[in-house]
């Protein structure tokens, strides 16, 4: 509760009006119970304090009027009806002054039997009040036809495919990311990403499914294409190397060999080589290609099924992935990804933000125009609602019980009546009404029968 220096007003328990005249102060025999109050609770204490004193301000003219009339109804025999209604009236308001009082406090500080009852039964009431909101209003049924009575996916599509909707999510979900970064332990993520690489990627053995998915490949010819670059390339660097060829020959020819033999045999050689690869590269079932062919298709079944050529795999793969290089994988990987998420989220204008901003926005249009995933949305919204509301419903009244039963007994008299007062003073201004009317039917009854 907010602090301040209103208090409750209520009456002194020792008169049946409201004995404060300062907005603040609540007494209890001597004692000053002390309730701080919001600005919009100090607008129902001053209508609260209000409505007392005029019911008070009836009670009292109602004693007026009876004194007036008992002393002078003698002389004015009239006035024997008009002191029927005032005592009447005097009865009524009394008697309503107790009830209300009795629900709140003990009237004037007499402990009489079934007063004081929001005090004294505040844990039974809370408990009573728990139950009625579990049964009534925390069931499946009543939470599912609410949400889809709300059509929630059509509304957060509005709002999504709305100028400032993708913009806010994106703050709302950088300002998370944001905040888990900051709470996420780096050396923890790495330990957890390599992990996951060891488990993953390293404890099974990789020949078997390599040679699986190069099967496939080979199967359908994907590799062809590959083949094709490699020839051409090849095709090309025979075509730009003239003189490393003839080098070549020279450098390997023998000594007495004369120079201009080197150059032809040199000039020989390229042209035979360019021939060569170019009849590879012309035909798609040269010899070759098929050798090429053959062995991949080897090689993929050697990876499954050969134990020498999976310890090979295996070899390798340690080679590759050793204990310092998923360490350092594993840093690389976090670093990298924090680094460029952190950026994103920082920067609104960076493409991870616009693409975000546009999925959002496309979403919240799906959302709106395609009623089957609007259907979809709105079904697993009140599936998951009514399965919280299932679970844990009891939890959740709970908070209402376990709240009442935490405040003060005073406290939470207090708080009631600040809430229910004012409509119960209407109790005591009808009863005094009611009393004087049905005090001067009474007396008119009595006085016709009996004279």
């Amino acid at each position: 509760m907010q602090v301040n220096s209103e208090r409750i007003p209520t009456e002194d328990v020792t008169t049946p009006g409201p004995l404060p005249t300062q907005p603040g102060t609540t007494t209890t025999r001597g004692r000053t119970a002390v309730v701080d109050l919001s600005a919009g609770e100090r607008e129902k204490a001053a209508a609260l304090l209000r409505m007392k004193r005029l019911a008070l301000a009836l009670l009292i003219a109602m004693a007026v009027i009876f004194a007036v009339a008992f002393a002078f109804q003698k002389q004015y025999p009239w006035l024997e009806y008009v002191r029927a209604a005032a005592e009447g009236g005097m009865v009524g308001a009394l008697a309503d002054w107790f009830a209300v009082t009795a629900l709140f406090k003990y009237p004037m500080g007499l402990k009489i039997p079934h007063t004081a009852i929001i005090p004294r039964r505040k844990d039974q009431i809370g408990e009573s009040l728990s139950e009625f909101v579990e049964s009534n209003f925390l069931s499946q049924e009543v939470v599912q036809e609410k949400l889809a009575s709300i059509d929630i996916a059509r509304k957060a599509g509005l709002w999504l495919s709305a100028p400032g909707g993708a913009e806010r999510v994106a703050k709302e979900g950088g300002a998370v990311i944001r905040g888990a970064f900051t709470v996420l332990n780096d050396d923890d993520v790495q330990a957890v990403i390599e992990g996951m690489v060891r488990k993953h990627l390293l404890t099974p053995p990789w020949g078997p499914p390599v040679g699986r998915m190069a099967e496939r490949i080979f199967a359908d010819g994907h590799h062809h294409t590959l083949v094709d670059l490699l020839v051409d390339r090849a095709a090309d660097w025979v075509d730009a190397n003239h003189s490393t060829v003839n080098r070549l020959v020279s450098d390997r020819s023998p000594l007495w060999v004369p120079t201009f033999v080197d150059g032809l045999v040199g000039d020989r050689v390229h042209v035979e080589l360019s021939k060569f690869v170019r009849a590879v590269q012309a035909d798609p079932n040269h010899q070759v290609r098929q050798s090429i062919d053959a062995y991949l298709t080897d090689l993929a079944q050697d990876l499954q099924h050969d134990p020498a050529m999976i310890e090979r795999a295996e070899s390798i793969k340690a080679q590759i992935l050793g204990d310092p290089e998923v360490r350092e994988l594993a840093s690389r990987t976090w670093g990298t990804v924090k680094t460029a998420l952190l950026n994103a989220v920082d920067d609104p204008d960076s493409e991870l933000s616009q693409r975000f901003k546009s999925a959002v926005r496309d979403f919240g249009k799906r959302l709106v125009k395609d009623e089957e995933l609007a259907g979809k949305v709105n079904t697993w919204i009140g599936d998951a609602a009514g399965y919280l509301v299932n679970t844990y419903r009891s939890d959740i009244a709970g908070v209402i019980s376990d709240t009442v039963a935490r405040w003060d007994a005073e406290e939470t008299s207090q708080k009631i009546e600040l809430q229910v007062g004012k409509d119960l003073q209407y109790i005591r201004i009808n009863g005094t009404v009611v009393g004087a009317l049905a005090g001067l039917a009474i007396f008119t009854v009595a006085h016709l029968l009996f004279g």
